[in-house]
């Protein structure tokens, strides 16, 4: 009801891990005022945080205002946040001196039981017992979702610390909470909004007054017409929990909004949160890397070689015993943020840092790279009883690739039967052994006929809408209603039938908003959003999979290839073809030596600053038209760089994979072969399911 108020929510929404409007540990504390000042002319991501330095150091409203612009009114309730944090932290609370009228008042400015608690030295837990117990609670006010255009059917609630309460009294219907994703950011995106929007739309059906909880307001699960209420607020313990005590549904579900609420399940089960579905214990246990070994062990699975840090001297000693090159990661992230592939130990103490940062004290984990292997993903369902494999879907791209940035394909155009039939006998066991009730991901690596599992997910992936797309089938909705106590023989789910079509998931990358970043892919996921081409030949479907992601391949011109050493061999059949297909070849010494060895015609072209014109000048005067650049290593992106950064700028699809390029070499030759299809995605299905 503040200004105050909700800019704390909004911080707290953030999902930084700040309680609201506290300091910020990207924000060095002994900045000077000089570059303070440089530092705030400019918007970025941490200005206010750097606002709240400033005022720390004396800085005055005046002052603030001439550097940034920002009116001096809204300088000012900083101030008060401020002024009022420093006053508390220091005014040595505990918990037997927190009154009623104070805890009013401290929550009216927005402050969070956390933020309580560090002033009183004290738990988030025992603070909200407190504040409970003096029967401090927030009410509920109603916004008209639909501004007054027409009637709103969605009571659309917010909190705050008055006296009256707008929600009215509950129904008779049976309650089930859905929390939501919060912020999208690139990891966690609008795939799991539309898992979120599926399992709403599918209890109703099933009779459940359904409640969303979320604090975004771009997404659909927010819309007014989605849930039956909306809470609209921080995915935090203390949000959360304050809902689940007004509302008190019979069933809570976090397995659907990717990382968010599945951080929260363990702090919400153990408040008495009815979490639904998978048990909290084996989201544990699939996350936990050293309870997920023994599982994998029990099951008699074979995984990378692995090893789990909390300090810089173990991770170095685990890479070691393991072996480089290595994946190092933090636990309980997603996206694979702050993940990366090192080769060496120096290239690891230069990186490990922003591992730790990242897992927040969680441990830090190091597995052995599967150079050359073949990663799958599988979303399946799973009633406790019976699993059913939704889809599995083939990486374009090699593994280390983060699977978010990977093109896929659905059903795998190069696995065996007797290879899918194994990973679903695999998919069943985990499932089983983990007691899923709902939705489960599993990450496979295929090296030389052996499978390896390399990561379990109990929850929503951001591949099931593109699964359920492919499929004509509403795996988040089947999912949610398993949660509820269905079983898959009730809804009558079958494996699905895949036969008639290609289905290609490929990503949507920011990198022509971002001049100079490095284009090439990794174990980091870098990719905003994702589109599909469906055909009934790979090859076509992949055209248009690229085309949709603003990568028009060629059917003539001039062809720019440089591979690393473990590609060469590779790439003379994929030059070949395209040669044969009227293609000009152009290519750096190296490549160019083993074409020319395979009788494969290319031009020489020198390498960037080694020659009077290198393949930067042929990008730049549109003498290109396709760029296959495979680099190895640090150095090795390091010196294409510039050629990605080029071929972004002029719009020139860059492919930086051999696998990428094959499939690219397929789709070109159906491209000339015949024209572009397009059918309604229920002749895609009827095909599949005509039986």
């Amino acid at each position: 009801r503040t200004f105050r108020e909700a800019l704390q929510k909004g911080l707290r929404g953030l999902e930084i891990h700040r309680g609201g409007y506290e300091h910020y540990p990207k924000i060095p504390r002994d900045l000077s005022r000089g570059e303070l000042k440089a530092r705030l002319s400019k918007p970025h991501a941490e200005r206010l945080f750097t606002l709240r330095e400033a005022l720390c150091q004396g800085m005055t409203v005046d002052e603030l205002y001439a550097v940034t612009g920002i009116d001096p009114w809204f300088i000012t309730q900083l101030q008060m946040i401020l002024s009022r944090d420093l006053e508390e932290g220091g005014a040595g609370h505990t918990l037997a001196s927190l009154t009623a009228d104070w805890l009013r008042e401290i929550k009216r400015e927005g402050f969070s039981d956390a933020q309580i608690a560090a002033w009183c030295n004290a738990r988030e837990t025992e603070v909200r017992e407190k504040r409970q117990a003096l029967g401090v609670l927030p009410v509920y006010k109603l916004v008209d979702t639909c501004g007054a255009e027409f009637e709103s059917y969605t009571p659309y609630c917010y909190s705050t610390y008055e006296e009256e309460n707008e929600m009215g009294q509950p129904g008779d219907k049976k309650k089930i909470m859905i929390l939501g994703s919060g912020p999208n950011r690139i990891g966690q995106g609008i795939e799991f909004d539309y898992c979120c929007c599926h399992a709403s739309f599918a209890l109703r059906e099933l009779g459940f007054e359904t409640i969303m909880v979320n604090s975004n307001p771009e997404t659909v699960s927010t819309d007014y017409d989605t849930s039956d209420k909306l809470y609209f607020e921080p995915l935090t313990f203390e949000d959360i929990m304050n809902i689940i005590d007004l509302e008190k549904p019979a069933g809570v579900i976090v397995q659907l909004g990717g990382q968010t609420p599945l951080n929260l399940a363990r702090r919400l089960k153990d408040a008495g949160a009815p979490i639904l579905g998978t048990s909290v214990e084996s989201i544990e246990r699939a996350e936990d890397r050293d309870l997920f070994a023994r599982l994998m062990t029990e099951l008699d699975m074979a995984q990378p070689e692995n090893g789990i840090a909390r300090s810089l001297d173990e991770v170095l000693e685990q890479a070691n015993t393991i072996g480089f090159p290595v994946l190092v990661r933090p636990s309980f992230v997603l996206g694979g943020r702050a993940m990366r592939i090192v080769y060496d130990a120096t290239s690891l103490m230069d990186f490990v840092q922003e591992a730790f940062e990242a897992a927040q004290g969680q441990p830090v984990l190091i597995d052995k790279f599967l150079e050359d292997a073949i990663e799958v993903d599988v979303d399946a369902v799973c009633d406790g009883r019976r699993t059913v494999v939704a889809g599995i879907m083939e990486h374009i791209e090699e593994a280390g690739i983060h699977s978010g940035d990977s093109a896929c394909v659905l059903p795998p155009h190069t696995l065996s039967e007797a290879v899918m039939d194994r990973i679903k006998t695999y998919t069943d066991r985990i499932a089983m052994a983990l007691g899923v009730r709902g939705l489960l991901n599993i990450q496979y690596a295929i090296r030389r006929g052996n499978i390896y599992v390399l990561e379990v997910n109990p929850r929503a992936s951001r591949t099931v809408p593109f699964v359920s797309k492919a499929t004509g089938r509403p795996w988040a909705k089947i999912a949610s209603k398993l949660m509820v106590g269905k079983t898959l023989d009730e809804l009558g789910v079958q494996d699905p039938v895949l036969g008639g079509h290609f289905s290609i998931k490929e990503s949507v990358l920011p990198f022509s908003r971002f001049a100079g970043v490095d284009i090439h892919l990794g174990p980091e996921m870098k990719s905003t959003g994702e589109v599909m081409g469906i055909d009934a030949s790979f090859g076509m479907a992949f055209v248009k999979s690229q085309a949709a992601a603003g990568q028009t391949l060629p059917l003539s011109g001039r062809i720019f290839i440089s591979v690393k050493d473990d590609d060469k061999r590779d790439i003379v059949f994929i030059a070949k073809k395209l040669a044969d297909m009227g293609f000009a070849l152009v290519s750096t010494p190296g490549t160019h030596k083993v074409l020319k060895s395979n009788n494969i015609k290319a031009d020489l072209v020198g390498k960037i600053g080694q020659a009077e014109e290198s393949i930067l000048d042929q990008i730049r005067t549109g003498r290109v038209q396709l760029i296959i650049n495979t680099p190895f290593g640090p150095v090795g992106r390091e010196h294409v760089r510039p050629i990605g950064t080029a071929a972004v700028a002029h719009g020139i699809p860059c492919i930086t994979t051999l696998q990428g390029a094959q499939a690219a070499v397929n789709g070109i030759e159906m491209r000339r072969q015949a024209e572009l299809t397009v059918l309604p995605l229920q002749e895609w299905y009827k095909a599949d399911y005509a039986d």
